[in-house]
C-alpha cells in the first residue's frame, strides 16, 4: 500500500486572498515549492490536493476559470519536477450539504481506492480545522500550518497531531518522523 500527503490549496500552498481564481492573483506561499520538491525527492509519498472552492457554487467564478488556474499550478509543479497524483475539488457552497466538501472524507476515501493508499500512514496538511477534522476522521495524521487561516476558523474543536510554521516545516516534521 502507498502513503500519501493530502494538501489543502488556499492558505497552505498559495496565499489566500479570498476566492482565488485568477492566475494573476495566485501567489505561492514562500518555501512551498521547496517543500514539495523536498518531499518529492526524499519522501515516499503520493501527493494530492483537496480543495473546497465554494466560489464556483456562489457564482463568483466558473469551473472553466478554476481549471485554468489549476492547470497553471500543476504546470508550475511539473516544471519543478513535483508530481501531484490528483487534485480533488468541491465546487459546492457549504449550505449545499454535499458529500465532497471538507471536512467530509469522500475525497480521501476515493483516493484510497484509486491509488491503493494506507490512510493510517498518510498525512493531511492544511490551515483550517476542517482540514484537520477530515484527516482525523479518515485515520490520517494531521498537520495544521500557521499560514492562511492558522486554524482560527475554529469550526471544529479538534487538535492536529502537529503544528508547523508553514508547508516546508510540515514536510520536515514528516520526514523526521520517518527517520525514527
Amino acid at each position: 500500500m502507498n502513503k500519501a500527503i493530502f494538501l489543502d490549496r488556499d492558505g497552505t500552498i498559495n496565499v489566500n486572498y479570498g476566492y482565488v481564481h485568477q492566475i494573476n492573483n495566485f501567489d505561492f506561499i514562500p518555501r512551498t515549492l521547496d517543500a514539495l520538491t523536498l518531499i518529492s525527492t526524499k519522501g515516499d509519498y503520493k501527493l494530492f490536493v483537496i480543495t473546497n472552492q465554494s466560489g464556483i457554487g456562489r457564482g463568483y467564478f466558473s469551473i472553466k476559470c478554476y481549471k485554468k488556474l489549476e492547470n497553471h499550478m500543476l504546470s508550475y509543479f511539473e516544471e519543478n519536477n513535483i508530481k501531484i497524483s490528483k487534485v480533488y475539488m468541491c465546487p459546492h457552497r457549504p449550505d449545499n450539504h454535499c458529500s465532497c466538501r471538507k471536512p467530509k472524507t469522500k475525497f480521501l476515501m476515493d483516493a484510497k481506492r484509486e491509488f491503493n493508499l494506507d490512510l493510517n500512514k498518510s498525512y493531511v496538511i492544511g490551515d483550517k480545522t476542517t482540514d484537520v477534522k477530515m484527516g482525523k476522521d479518515a485515520g490520517c495524521k494531521t498537520t495544521l500550518v500557521m499560514t492562511g487561516k492558522k486554524g482560527e476558523d475554529k469550526s471544529y474543536g479538534i487538535k492536529p497531531d502537529f503544528v508547523a510554521k508553514d508547508l516546508y516545516n510540515a514536510v520536515e516534521i514528516i520526514l523526521n518522523r520517518n527517520k525514527k
